[in-house]
């Protein structure tokens, strides 16, 4: 049975295991945020099949390290750079079709505009764990 030693894990390793763990996270959050919209629209459907997935790559590759892996998460954070992005656009969309427009009240209680950067900045930290290797 082989044993995780932390005492030999690169920074860029752990890296990639806190992002996996970061978008599993983040997945659950999105998929209750969307859900609570009934996925209207079927971009919605985006970063809640895409987060499992990306948990899933980075945990294996974390875990076990082939190169075929590291090209797979290295295309799938570009990916997730530009869905975050994306999400964005359509997220401060969505507060200028409110009632209002672009009112401070709309930024309150309409889609978070944060989120998706946040889904975006994730993925950054895994292109950057990629490169630093």
């Amino acid at each position: 049975m082989k044993v995780l030693v932390w005492d030999h894990w690169q920074l860029a390793r752990c890296i990639v295991l806190f992002v996996a763990i970061a978008y599993l996270l983040i997945g659950i959050q999105v998929t209750m945020s969307h859900y609570r919209q009934n996925f209207y629209r079927k971009v919605m459907w985006a970063p809640v099949l895409s987060s499992p997935i990306y948990f899933v790559v980075g945990l294996c590759l974390a875990l076990s390290g082939p190169m075929w892996l590291l090209h797979t998460f290295h295309i799938l954070m570009w990916i997730a750079v530009f869905s975050g992005l994306t999400g964005f656009y359509y997220h401060v969309r969505g507060v200028g079709l409110r009632i209002g427009g672009y009112a401070l009240r709309n930024f309150l209680v309409g889609p978070p505009i944060i989120m998706p950067l946040l889904y975006s900045a994730i993925g950054a930290l895994g292109l950057l764990a990629v490169y630093w290797r």
